[in-house]
């Protein structure tokens, strides 16, 4: 086999560093080792090819060895005797045998060395097995992307096969709206250009079958579509029909276990940020009787005590639970269901023109205003950390209420386009033309938000038809005009099975389905995660409540006690364990981090990335109003 990067059509040149690389540790792909990464590869979308990413790992996985060996040697020559003592001490007691064999002692430099390298090579070894794991998380998100998007796929496909289109047509259909149909379009995209190679659309559907990460799914499909395609188009509708039916079964129990994991998530996601919240009290409050939690260590950042590294390490790890949790939702949320994204227009002045209703160029716009904002806010002497958090509520809010206001008028659009569908298939149905249908929808029918939409679908549609069959072209600029995900998914299908040739009133028949449908599923989508979003901003408020009354009705009572005379008390107490406005600071960082987390949360729950920077920022303000307003700050 040619494992040559010259093999490889997706990557034509390499550069001088990929060369070496390649040149050093190319050898590797051949391993046995790297079978099972050869087999996730192959089910992946990277584009390079697989020994040359391989390279690439091995030599990072070297760098990586040079900066930890090199680091730790520098970490263990500066550490104290009296620590080395210790962890010496430790491993001769804790390794069984170890004490009664005794080791001879050896240099500092011997034992920063062995250290290092033992340490480098665990860090080396490391980022070559996080290269396997790269391709498989790749390729599990491509199946569980594919799996998501295959019974619309499907849906499709069947509504195209009452058309004049063959089989390779109709995939070429489904490949070209990727943004509909995700990963599933790229490997139909994938499978045409392997038929374009292999002159047999068969043979193309053969390897993207074996290649595909959905064994389960797109595997059977293109090996059974493939079968049914040579026995006619009768045997192939009938088979899409089916399959359709059966997908979207399978689709419904996948998102029943996904709805079922989601409340054990966000179950773990409460306890995991009120925990260290509870955490950082405690650890205040036992400072009182343990003084060894003031003592301060040496940090490239000056000297800092444990229970300070206690407090902002819970920050930290409350931060980082909150971006893995909306990680998490954000994947969860079924693929045809997530929240849209938003274009930016190319123009400068088209970006600020549309800077209210589209959340993209809100955030282009914004950002430069908070910036300033800050700025004043500094010279105001604002505390860094309060400079931050409003800088972040100025930038964050003004985006997340223009996405919320564009989210209400694409919900409003929703509702109304099910209305019109039903309605021109109505009319469809009768045996009047769609351009006439369109029509008498426009002059009869109130459609609210989709008003003027609907009535430059019956100038175009009118237009286009005089001038020939090109009323895909009008519903094209309709679905553009919309410009909700549901409109694309629905009015799409129609467009390409006129433009098939499809039978109109069938069409409508099958988009009638498919509109109710969707547009069901996403109101129980909607309805279920409105719970989660309740849960982000409870336990977000919940957590201001304990840190505001622990800081009101407690942290003076404790400064109190610590500052009792240990002669007279006999007691050992550390006078400065609790200094009330220094734990009130830290106390206001940890509930900060609370509300981030919590607001992304809420957010990617809710509809998203642009809803996250809404919930986040709106929490953020409340926790500053509040501690701001009883003085805590």
């Amino acid at each position: 086999m040619n494992t040559s990067p010259s093999a490889n059509q997706a990557t034509p040149a390499l550069s001088v560093l990929d060369r070496a690389l390649y040149a050093l540790f190319s050898r590797h792909a051949d391993s046995s080792r790297h079978d099972a990464d050869r087999k996730h590869y192959r089910a992946t979308g990277v584009t390079t090819s697989f020994d040359v990413y391989l390279s690439r790992t091995y030599g990072l996985s070297w760098l990586a060895f040079a900066l930890v060996a090199g680091w730790t040697f520098v970490a263990v020559v500066a550490l104290p005797d009296a620590t080395l003592t210790a962890v010496a001490d430790f491993l001769r007691r804790g390794v069984p045998g170890l004490e009664a064999i005794g080791v001879p002692a050896v240099s500092r430099t011997t034992t920063a060395a062995g250290a290092g390298l033992a340490v480098g090579f665990a860090g080396k070894r490391a980022i070559v097995a996080l290269g396997g794991r790269y391709l498989k998380w790749t390729a599990d998100a491509r199946r569980s992307n594919i799996e998501s998007t295959l019974p619309g796929a499907v849906r499709y496909l069947h509504a195209l096969s009452s058309g004049s289109d063959d089989g390779s047509a109709m995939l070429r259909k489904v490949a070209d709206r990727e943004q509909a149909y995700g990963e599933t379009a790229v490997a139909f995209r994938k499978a045409l250009n392997k038929a374009t190679l292999t002159g047999s659309l068969g043979e193309g559907l053969r390897i993207v079958a074996r290649d595909t990460p959905s064994r389960d799914a797109l595997a059977p499909f293109l090996v059974k579509f493939r079968e049914h395609s040579q026995q006619g188009p009768d045997a192939l509708a009938q088979y899409l029909q089916m399959e359709s039916r059966m997908l979207s079964n399978r689709q419904s129990r996948s998102r029943e276990q996904a709805s079922d994991f989601l409340e054990l998530l966000a179950e773990m996601f409460v306890v995991l940020l009120v925990l260290p919240a509870l955490l950082v009290i405690v650890v205040t409050v036992m400072s009182v009787l343990a003084p060894g939690l003031s003592q301060t260590t040496a940090t490239p950042a000056g000297p800092v005590s444990a229970r300070a590294m206690l407090v902002y390490g819970s920050a930290g790890f409350i931060l980082v639970v909150g971006a893995g949790a909306a990680l998490v939702v954000a994947t969860l949320r079924p693929h045809d269901q997530s929240g849209r994204g938003y274009e930016r227009p190319e123009s400068a002045l088209g970006t600020l023109t549309s800077t209210l209703r589209n959340p993209a160029s809100a955030l282009v716009v914004v950002a430069p205003l908070a910036v300033v904002f800050a700025a004043g806010l500094w010279t105001l002497d604002y505390r860094p950390v309060n400079v931050a958090l409003l800088g972040y509520v100025a930038f964050a809010l003004p985006v997340g209420l223009v996405a919320l206001r564009r989210a209400k008028l694409d919900d409003a659009k929703d509702r109304e386009i099910k209305d019109f569908v039903h309605t021109v298939s109505g009319h469809v149905s009768l045996g009047r033309p769609f351009s006439e249908a369109v029509e008498r929808v426009a002059d009869d029918v109130d459609l609210g938000a989709l008003d003027d939409d609907v009535a430059d679908l019956a100038f175009n549609a009118n237009l286009t038809t005089r001038d020939g069959d090109l009323q895909a072209d009008a519903l094209s600029k309709f679905v553009g005009q919309v410009g909700t995900p549901l409109a694309d998914q629905t009015i799409g299908l129609v467009t390409g099975a006129l433009d098939a040739g499809g039978d109109a009133e069938a069409v409508f028949e099958t988009l009638q389905v498919e509109i109710g449908r969707l547009y069901h599923e996403r109101k129980a989508l909607r309805s279920n995660m409105l719970v989660y979003v309740a849960v982000g901003w409870t336990t977000a408020l919940l957590v201001v409540a304990i840190m505001v009354a622990v800081n009101a009705y407690v942290l003076d009572s404790f400064a109190q006690l610590s500052s009792v005379s240990t002669a007279d008390s006999g007691l050992a107490l550390d006078a400065d364990a609790v200094q009330p406005a220094r734990d009130r600071q830290r106390f206001y960082v940890v509930t900060q981090a609370t509300m981030l987390a919590s607001g992304w949360f809420a957010g990617y729950a809710s509809r998203g990335f642009y809803e996250a920077l809404l919930h986040s920022a709106a929490l953020v303000g409340v926790a500053y109003f509040v501690f701001a307003g009883v003085g805590m700050i």
